[in-house]
């Protein structure tokens, strides 16, 4: 659950002379089997998406579940859209919607005990050691618990562009206007930095930069 800053975690894009999503999506009506393509693409960064929300063993379930929806649903999908990612990451959301109560209890475990399960210690710099790795814990601990107190449609918002999508996309995504996008970033960044103590743990600054 490493919601510090923003990440780019988008799929490699497709290589020259490839199609892209939405042409592998229409090819798929055709051929199931191209669809292969489409999960080979995404299903990391909606794996990581599902993990940092739920735990890693739910995104297990929940990133097969995310593709066999979308497969079924994939007739109807627009082909003006190149990218399939706002689709898939809409999708990934709705499913970890009706985990609500799930996702705010990982949350308060972390919280209470600053241990993320979906963490990897191997990947922390060496030099973040004792005091500076304690302080990072607190944060991380606080942070979590932010995060538990926001409303589902909130913390959809701030954590799919914490994911690295840009505002339009995650406004794809969640299936709202902009506007709507935009006034629920601001209150969960209000709540979160207001939990902080005034801190803000993103560089908003560097979100802005993916609209």
């Amino acid at each position: 659950m490493s919601h510090a800053s923003p990440v780019n975690r988008e799929s490699p894009g497709t290589q020259r002379g490839q199609p892209d999503d939405a042409g592998l999506i229409a090819e798929s009506c055709r051929v199931p089997e191209r669809f292969g393509a489409v999960f080979d693409r995404h299903a990391t960064a909606i794996h990581g998406y599902i993990a940092r929300r739920l735990g890693r063993d739910a995104a297990d379930d929940l990133v097969a579940e995310t593709f066999l929806v979308a497969f079924r649903q994939r007739a109807s999908y627009d082909p003006d859209q190149p990218s399939a990612r706002p689709w898939l990451y809409g999708i990934a959301t709705r499913l970890i919607s009706r985990r609500r109560r799930d996702e705010v209890r990982f949350f308060r475990v972390i919280a209470r005990t600053g241990i993320d399960p979906v963490a990897d210690p191997v990947a922390e710099p060496v030099a973040d050691a004792g005091a500076r790795r304690a302080d990072a814990q607190t944060l991380h601990r606080r942070l979590a618990g932010a995060l538990a107190l926001l409303s589902t449609a909130d913390r959809d918002a701030l954590l799919l562009v914490a994911d690295g999508l840009s505002y339009a996309e995650a406004a794809q995504a969640l299936g709202v206007p902009p506007g709507t996008l935009s006034s629920r970033l601001a209150r969960a960044r209000r709540t979160v930095r207001e939990e902080l103590g005034g801190l803000n743990p993103a560089d908003e600054r560097q979100e802005q930069s993916h609209e």
